[in-house]
């Protein structure tokens, strides 16, 4: 086994891989950009080297300055962690070349499965059955097309070198081929420097299903069963499951041999994932094709060890120093059903569009053997627009799928972010959706269920602003009890927090705004000895009476009801977070909503997030349509198509294609059609 291992990756993976090592005894050696200097896994390594600055090309992605890391330190063996240079087979030719040991699979069986069209041309030959589509060489735009229409749509444009859902298009006619065919080959350049694509038949409502496969130096492969990765929102996944809900034992076997049929075919060793897409056994006979292998460890692989009790990352390290497989076939384990949700800082109401920001506030339910937090992030830390948008992954495990999905609904309830845009709220509504506790989950589901999962905003309950009224109350008394202890006159009635007024009720008005722009409601907080009787805006009152720790907690009763939430402030935000969820309320100030209102109204078109231009589709005094798109902004790896919020000229451009932008920048500049 080895002693020193160097971890060429960041954020998550790269924590999840230094705690195996720290189990094991190995000591792990972290690289960072100058944007990770101050990440939470180069605290946690025994050793970190910085090798560039914060673009992935120069860092990451560079080759060069991890092998020179690597040699540095003393590691003896390079674990690639996912994504980044897991699955470049001349990064593990250059770890090998340099003595060191790349703990992953031979860079021949990399570079096998690295061309998505040839997989598909060598599995078809293994006799692994593959979606019908075209893998060809011929990349010309007019052969592209040929091959599109002789597929028949719709069809799914994928780059060949690719993964994670970077560059994945669905092209419904042929009118938009050649736009997509653009885009899919300019994202698949940014993310894998490679812009071959491929077209594959476009299965509508069917299930992906994946086999986690391991295999050794000497000729043995097995299969750790299945997950279920089918709920995904813009390709990528979002929840994912092991075992897959309704999957019959005969079906599970065919895909496990199938599974490493294909990696034997290819002389495989180490941790790979084998993806199929299924027919529903209700929609066919249960027919499964062969998508692409992953070369690597994936992101949802916690799932199969919860299922299975083992350490994949300890497999790696055993089958990379030359061990033979812990465990044969028929001596793996599955007991339980465990779910994995995907924590991106992302805003599911714009499309799932990745944001970025301080953590100002961040809290995870408290791990067990039921629930399992994987972060890379922390408190306090910065999540920024060069790489994945991905904060954690929350994992729960029991004795079957509906007890799992309980869990996973109180864990989603317990954890608590704000400083970025996230999807909590979006995976809740999953998990809470009957149609995915039935398990009748297919890759469109989320896009079937948008209404359902990302409904119009709710207004806030009376309730919620009773509680919110409280926490400032009591957090005003507090400071006024301070402010007084340190005055020269500690009992003066002006040192108070209660409201008094001379020859008056004492009473305060506080003002709320419910979201950014909902209207402006007000609580009239009476003080009493003990409690607050408040009037709510919907006319009922209510007596509130608790205590604020010094975590900013409040602890409630409110009408005899004893509940608790968080409160984190934020400029003119106050965020509360309890378990029905968290609630935004703008306190509010005229003054700034005026001056808000007078930028929406200029046409000012702004980058929603730090990205680069890589398109500009229109020209100054050009007329523009409601819907039109104007600009397509790349960040973290994807495009965001900019679209005209209404009719009108554009006036100005105040960007360039290939200038990077930070968030609230203005891009473009709208004239009214009378201005026009």
């Amino acid at each position: 086994m080895f002693d020193k291992i160097l971890i060429a990756n960041r954020g998550e993976i790269a924590c999840r891989v230094i705690a195996s090592c720290r189990r094991l005894g190995i000591r792990s050696v972290a690289v960072y950009s100058d944007a990770d200097a101050q990440a939470l896994h180069v605290g946690l390594a025994d050793e970190a080297v910085r090798i560039g600055p914060a673009k992935a090309a120069d860092s990451y992605l560079c080759a060069a300055r991890i092998v020179g890391a690597a040699l540095a330190s003393g590691a003896q063996a390079v674990h690639p962690g996912y994504g980044f240079l897991s699955e470049n087979a001349a990064f593990a030719e250059a770890v090998e070349a340099a003595g060191l040991v790349f703990i992953g699979p031979p860079p021949a069986a990399i570079r096998a499965m690295g061309s998505k069209s040839a997989a598909k041309v060598r599995m078809a030959q293994a006799g692994v059955p593959v979606v019908p589509g075209y893998h060809g060489e011929d990349q010309s735009l007019e052969r592209l097309t040929a091959e599109a229409i002789a597929t028949g749509f719709p069809l799914l444009l994928k780059p060949s070198a690719g993964g994670g859902g970077k560059g994945m298009k669905v092209v419904t006619h042929a009118g938009e081929l050649g736009a997509q065919i653009e885009s899919a080959r300019r994202e698949a350049a940014a993310s894998f420097g490679d812009e071959q694509l491929l077209i594959e038949r476009y299965l509508e409502r069917p299930r992906h299903i994946e086999i986690q496969i391991f295999a050794d130096a000497h000729g043995r492969c097995v299969s750790l069963f299945e997950r279920d990765c089918s709920l995904q929102r813009r390709h990528q996944k979002v929840i994912e499951e092991a075992p897959a809900p309704g999957l019959d034992p005969a079906r599970r076997q065919a895909m496990g041999e199938a599974a490493c049929t294909a990696a034997l075919a290819i002389g495989y060793r180490g941790a790979g994932t084998v993806e199929f897409i299924a027919e529903h056994e209700e929609a066919g006979d249960g027919r499964f094709f062969f998508m692409e292998m992953n070369t690597r460890l994936q992101v949802e692989h916690p799932v199969t060890e919860m299922i299975t009790g083992l350490d994949l990352v300890e497999w790696q390290l055993r089958v990379a120093a030359g061990e033979p497989l812990p465990l044969a076939q028929a001596q793996i384990p599955l007991h339980g059903h465990a779910i994995e949700a995907r924590i991106y800082a992302e805003d599911p109401a714009r499309d799932f569009l990745p944001a970025s920001g301080r953590l100002v506030h961040l809290h995870w339910p408290a791990g067990d053997a039921h629930v399992r937090i994987d972060t890379g992030v922390r408190q306090g830390d910065a999540v920024t627009p060069h790489y994945d948008p991905l904060l954690a992954k929350l994992i729960v495990h029991d004795e079957d799928r509906p007890r799992a999905l309980a869990r996973l609904r109180r864990a989603l309830a317990d954890c608590r972010i704000v400083g970025v845009a996230n999807n909590l709220r979006f995976l809740a509504a999953l998990a809470a959706h009957p149609g995915y506790a039935a398990g009748a989950v297919h890759t469109g589901f989320i896009a079937d269920q948008r209404a359902t999962l990302l409904p119009a905003p709710a207004t806030a309950p009376m309730r919620l602003l009773a509680l919110a009224t409280l926490g400032r109350l009591l957090k005003a008394a507090r400071d006024a009890a301070r402010r007084a202890a340190a005055s020269a006159e500690p009992d003066s009635p002006w040192q108070h927090g209660d409201g008094w007024r001379l020859n008056e009720d004492n009473h305060q008005v506080l003002r709320y705004r419910d979201g950014d722009d909902g209207p402006v409601q007000a609580v009239i907080a009476h003080y009493r000895p003990g409690h607050w009787r408040l009037e709510l805006p919907d006319g009922s009152t209510a007596t509130v009476a608790g205590r604020l720790d010094d975590e900013d907690v409040v602890h409630a009763e409110i009408d005899g009801r004893r509940t608790r939430a968080t409160l984190v402030r934020t400029g003119a935000q106050l965020h509360v977070l309890g378990l029905d969820g968290a609630w935004t309320l703008t306190l509010h100030d005229p003054l700034a909503q005026a001056m808000a209102g007078e930028a929406a109204g200029a046409g000012r078109l702004s980058a929603p997030m730090p990205g680069t231009v890589v398109a500009v589709r229109v020209a100054p005094g050009e007329a523009v349509e409601a819907g039109q798109v104007l600009l397509i902004l790349e960040a973290m790896k994807m495009e965001h198509t900019l679209r005209a919020p209404r009719a009108g000229t554009v006036a100005s451009i105040a960007c360039t294609v290939g200038e990077t932008v930070t968030e609230g920048t203005e891009l473009l500049k709208l004239a009214g059609e009378e201005e026009g």
